[in-house]
């Protein structure tokens, strides 16, 4: 018992020495980047905004909806602009605040918009896909409608040049459907992915309006030799409006 002891103190020891090497991997002050359970938190919520007679919480009661949804949107801007601060980058602390509540607040600004935009998704979704039966299907149990959702929220913050959170939402929604689109990509109106799994939507990737993707399409980059080098550049595919590109 007294070797295990022993043993255990010395790997604790070796690994707080490791952690004392200064290496990016190093880092252990959490207040210095965003929490990425509060961003998966803020999309949940996010979501619930979004389609607020389908996703709720248990005392949720339709006549005292616009109360509960006003106290909703309350804890999202605080929470949301919180994170943000952690993201921005700046000396100036107090400054770095009130940019990121601006950010959130024009953020909230552009929600009825992104909801119009995911209107017609969901509408493309039951025009396109026979086995739908109805809306309500379509946005509780469609897995392309759900990432294509928190790519619309997190691309409206990538837009505002946020750091590192709208890729903390969308690889969210990949870890849960399979479906990775890049925040920074561009998507018209009535967008539909079937069955979804495997597909990818590169950063520079331009999508037109009434397009349909099928699983297992990789609209990924044309050359990733320049690594860094290729940063801000255009390197993903380019589809116009009214294409359909099936699986594989």
């Amino acid at each position: 018992m007294e070797a295990m002891k022993e043993q255990i103190g010395a790997a604790v020891q070796a690994l707080l020495a490791d952690y004392r090497l200064n290496r990016q991997i190093d880092r252990i002050d959490g207040l210095c980047r965003p929490d990425r359970d509060a961003v998966i938190d803020i999309v949940k919520k996010l979501r619930r905004l979004v389609f607020p007679g389908y996703f709720r919480e248990r005392n949720y009661r339709s006549y005292h909806a616009e109360n509960h949804l006003s106290a909703l949107m309350e804890d999202v801007i605080y929470h949301l602009s919180t994170q943000i601060t952690r993201a921005l980058q700046g000396c100036d602390q107090e400054q770095m605040r009130l940019r990121a509540m601006e950010i959130t607040l024009d953020f909230f600004g552009q929600l009825p918009r992104v909801r119009g935009l995911l209107q017609t998704d969901m509408e493309a979704a039951l025009d396109g896909d026979p086995a739908a039966s109805c809306c309500e299907e379509v946005v509780l149990s469609y897995p392309g409608l759900f990432a294509i959702m928190v790519y619309r929220i997190a691309h409206e913050l990538y837009v505002r040049d946020v750091p590192m959170i709208p890729r903390m939402m969308t690889e969210y929604a990949h870890s849960l459907t399979g479906i990775d689109i890049h925040p920074g990509a561009q998507i018209g109106s009535h967008f539909f992915i079937d069955h979804g799994t495997g597909v990818v939507i590169g950063e520079t990737t331009v999508i037109g309006q009434r397009v349909k993707i099928y699983q297992g399409v990789t609209l990924g980059g044309l050359s990733t030799r320049g690594g860094q080098a290729l940063r801000g550049r255009k390197r993903h595919p380019t589809l116009g409006d009214d294409v359909t590109i099936y699986a594989n």
